[in-house]
């Protein structure tokens, strides 16, 4: 007498019940991995555009009359404030776009309404009135071009340091190193004027050191602030490809365009020696690429090339 064959389980065959079965002819169904897909790809667009943008507004800038100097002036702050939103919002979806615009602008704002105001935390100052629109006695492009570089500034501290506290210090400096740039062409330009600008930089005359004081606290409690509400990336992620070449060309354009264009040599010799301690390590770590954690090393991986993962911008 023949005796039945136990029933075998039904692996992986197609169609035979299985519960991953498919219908015979069909792509299986693959999910995309976090931030990527059109929406990603069209924000990596935009910024890479308004990069282009700003560059060439502010080419553009040394080039046009006096007369119209309050446009190129305007347009790239508006443009690479753009840019810098956009990019925030490429890596950190719309939370970075709304945490850069309420501390950067918001909180950049706020300073120079109570520095207009009260003289504190800058000094005595005064806005001309040529910048435009006023919003609590303060241009508003005053606030954008906080959001313009307090982004990239961030990206600087969190490529060059990990520690919170760092991070702050490192991208504070990063953006108050900045003014040594601004605030002699804004000066000399005509848009703000100092009371009292003594003592000052060598070979800056005309802003006091109370405003870069100023500058450098009210710089690194953003960088804190933004650093503390915006996730990390992993430790050895490439940096924001659009927030490093907006800071690294913000560097070498001021040198430039300082001596070349605006008479300006002090400020071209001091800012670049000042931006110059934070940007020259900051191109390095750029252009030398990520760096593999030790935990990739024993993997054999690093920042997720080898594994099939894409490394993601800090």
């Amino acid at each position: 007498m023949l005796r039945s064959s136990p029933a075998l389980p039904r692996i992986g065959m197609p169609g035979i019940g299985s519960p991953r079965s498919r219908p015979l002819g069909t792509r299986p169904h693959r999910t995309r991995p976090h931030g990527t897909g059109p929406h990603r790809t069209g924000l990596d667009r935009a910024a890479w555009v308004l990069v282009a943008v700003a560059v060439l507004t502010q080419i553009a800038y040394p080039l046009t009359p006096d007369a119209a100097l309050v446009v190129p002036t305007v347009v790239s702050v508006v443009v690479f404030a753009a840019a810098s939103v956009t990019d925030a919002a490429r890596t950190h979806g719309p939370r970075g776009a709304a945490v850069l615009v309420v501390v950067a602008g918001g909180g950049g704002l706020l300073a120079e309404a109570v520095g207009v105001a009260t003289g504190f935390p800058f000094g005595d100052y005064t806005y001309i009135g040529t910048l435009g629109a006023d919003l609590l006695d303060v241009p508003v492009i005053v606030p954008l071009a906080w959001i313009m570089m307090a982004w990239p500034a961030l990206v600087v501290g969190r490529a060059l340091v990990r520690a919170p506290v760092a991070t702050a210090a490192v991208g504070g400096f990063a953006l108050a190193a900045w003014d040594v740039f601004l605030d002699p062409q804004m000066v000399d330009a005509g848009h703000w004027r100092w009371t009292d600008p003594a003592p000052s930089l060598p070979f800056v005359p005309g802003i006091p050191l109370t405003n870069y004081a100023g500058w450098l606290v009210l710089s690194v409690l953003m960088v804190a602030a933004m650093d503390r509400l915006l996730p990390r990336r992993p430790a050895g992620s490439a940096p924001s490809g659009p927030a490093a070449a907006l800071y690294l060309w913000v560097y070498g354009s001021s040198v430039l365009a300082h001596v070349a264009f605006f008479g300006l040599p002090g400020s071209a010799m001091v800012g670049g020696v000042v931006m110059g301690l934070v940007t020259v390590p900051f191109a390095v770590a750029v252009f030398r690429g990520p760096r593999a954690r030790p935990d990739d090393r024993r993997t054999g991986t690093s920042d997720g090339l080898s594994s099939g993962r894409r490394p993601r911008p800090s």
